[in-house]
């Protein structure tokens, strides 16, 4: 379908046309110096000693847990709230994702109490998810995570380039994990990074990315070995020179892009302020955001599905972000679902609805957005 004002719109161009047609002509299209520059540059963009390129964010999120030694009979507290990543990552380990609750309806993010509220004594990690871009009380959270002794993982795939107190999103919990997927606030087409500020954890995390091996094919191409061994049960999760020339390309204006972004919600928030019964969540909120997505909260009663056809019919793509995990099929036939402690992230997985947001979107998208939108709403109220 030709959307009129699609959900998202990647912002490529010339210089990513070049970064790529220079790996071509390199002839080294397999991780190798220009991955080595994008984990150097985006180390010191999250102020984090090391940063290791992978090939997703839920390969990331699977390096994350391993490294920490994740397994069968541990639990692991995540929000629900979430793209099913995040749980899935757990579960690749043989351990158990434990469900926390969003803080409000206007508070999308899981707080130190709703984590504490699911902690039990088989707790061995907290992963939290900064949704929409919107910061976590890091603070809170990794007071928390000191008085219990349990490492914290940061989920920033809709986070880069936020922060708190000048502090950037992943560089406060002990890994962090980012994604680079076409839609994200910078792509690399495919692709993740993972964070960490625990030194001893640098060696794992390389290791598990590309099969425990000890040297890579750059290494013995350039001469410097010959052989490797083989110290962990690693996987594929490797960045290619193609994803990792771009992501060098978007990372140098991802925090201008970022700026864009918050113009974009700004004006959406005047305009959306105006519709009887809409919420928009974070109508305050800590730190400096990234703007990933613009949810907002539809009015109770309301038919989400008349109105998002109401929307395509108009020309405008929306979306669900997110239905909660703890209720997808996999999760119930697991007997992981549905969770009795997370009651508020089920009225907004039930109510939820994503507008279109990208940085070069125009006042005059942002009107037809919020028109058809109103109109949506008042056709799909009970008894309309």
């Amino acid at each position: 379908m030709q959307w009129i004002v699609p959900l998202f719109d990647p912002d490529l161009g010339v210089e990513e046309e070049e970064a790529l047609i220079g790996v071509i002509r390199s002839k080294w299209l397999t991780m190798g110096d220009r991955t080595s520059s994008f984990e150097k540059a985006f180390a010191e963009f999250t102020s984090v000693p090391v940063a290791i390129a992978c090939n997703s964010a839920t390969a990331a999120l699977h390096m994350a847990l391993a490294a920490l030694e994740i397994g069968p009979g541990d639990e692991v507290v995540v929000p629900s709230m979430t793209f099913v990543a995040t749980a899935n990552a757990v579960r690749y380990c043989g351990a158990t994702p434990v469900f926390a609750d969003i803080e409000s309806l206007d508070q999308w993010n899981v707080t130190a109490a709703s984590i504490e509220r699911v902690v039990s004594s088989r707790t061995r990690a907290i992963i939290v998810v900064h949704y929409a871009g919107y910061p976590c009380d890091m603070h809170e959270i990794m007071a928390l995570s000191g008085r219990l002794g349990i490492p914290v993982v940061e989920d920033v795939a809709h986070a880069p380039g936020a922060s708190i107190d000048g502090k950037s999103l992943g560089a406060w919990g002990d890994l962090g994990c980012f994604s680079f997927f076409s839609n994200k606030n910078m792509t690399t087409a495919e692709g993740g990074m993972v964070t960490t500020r625990r030194p001893e954890l640098a060696d794992r995390l390389r290791w598990l990315r590309s099969h425990g091996m000890t040297t890579l094919t750059l290494d013995r191409h350039k001469g410097h070995a010959f052989g490797y061994d083989v110290v962990a049960l690693g996987y594929n999760y490797r960045m290619s020179e193609l994803n990792a020339a771009l992501g060098l390309v978007q990372l140098a204006r991802v925090s201008e892009r970022n700026a864009k972004r918050a113009m974009v919600v700004g004006e959406y928030r005047s305009r959306l302020a105006e519709i009887p019964g809409i919420l928009v969540p974070f109508a305050t909120h800590r730190g400096e955001p990234a703007f990933h997505i613009m949810p907002v909260l539809l009015p109770e009663g309301v038919d989400r599905n008349a109105v998002m056809s109401a929307m395509r019919d108009a020309g405008i793509q929306t979306s669900i972000h997110y239905r909660p995990v703890d209720t997808f099929t996999a999760y119930v036939e697991a007997g992981l679902g549905p969770s009795d402690n997370v009651p508020l992230s089920h009225v907004v997985g039930e109510r939820v609805v994503t507008l279109p947001l990208f940085p070069r979107m125009s006042d005059d998208q942002i009107d037809l957005v919020c028109e058809a939108l109103r109109r949506a709403v008042s056709a799909a109220q009970p008894g309309a």
